[in-house]
């Protein structure tokens, strides 16, 4: 079976592609298969058509969000969002975006923000070092430390485009390198967290 929409806790998620950019060291994708029992590697991606099939059976109304994410990078299926996200904003829902914030690089584009402000409520982007080498030595980015900056930006255009933006590290970076990250995120103008790192033994 095929997870391209499923529950976690009180939101829904979309699961478009596992293409990633980035091959970090602390990813889920490493230590388990899906979250909360959805298996989520997919054998092939969805079209727009067939998430908005799935959509539309479904009574949207109960859950918090409905959020991009899934098991890989959503931008790198940014085609697919811009059709489901004007969809689900006329059916009322609030919509999140979780991205490692290279969908500039990814789809060779300027600014994402502007493309995805209309119809994209908030943005989680993964923060997760304090300055691009020490991004690369844990991200493995495909775009090399380029990656880092990129994703600065991308943050930064999403603040100015009105979206509700917030910039995230793992706690297994360490006390120091969580402090670099907070005053990075605060020149973005963007809002901060600390997200639990999730290890093989942890029921998720």
């Amino acid at each position: 079976m095929q997870n391209y929409v499923y529950e976690f806790e009180d939101s829904l998620y979309l699961n478009l592609t596992n293409r990633c950019s980035n091959d970090c060291d602390f990813c889920i994708r490493n230590i388990k298969t899906g979250v909360s029992g959805h298996k989520l590697w997919l054998i092939e991606e969805p079209s727009a058509a067939t998430v908005i099939a799935e959509l539309d059976k479904m009574d949207l109304a109960p859950y918090k969000e409905v959020v991009f994410c899934g098991f890989g990078e959503p931008t790198c299926a940014l085609s697919v969002i811009e059709e489901v996200g004007p969809y689900l904003k006329s059916r009322g829902a609030r919509t999140r975006i979780n991205t490692n914030g290279q969908s500039n690089l990814i789809n060779e584009i300027e600014n994402t923000a502007e493309i995805i402000a209309p119809y994209i409520d908030a943005v989680s982007v993964s923060l997760n070092a304090g300055s691009a080498e020490k991004y690369q030595e844990i991200c493995h980015s495909e775009f090399g430390t380029e990656a880092f900056n990129a994703m600065l930006t991308f943050a930064r255009q999403c603040v100015a485009a009105g979206i509700n933006t917030t910039m995230s590290v793992v706690d297994c970076i360490g006390e120091e390198e969580i402090e670099r990250c907070a005053e990075l995120a605060k020149q973005t103008g963007a809002h901060f967290r600390v997200r639990k790192t999730i290890k093989e033994s942890d029921r998720y």
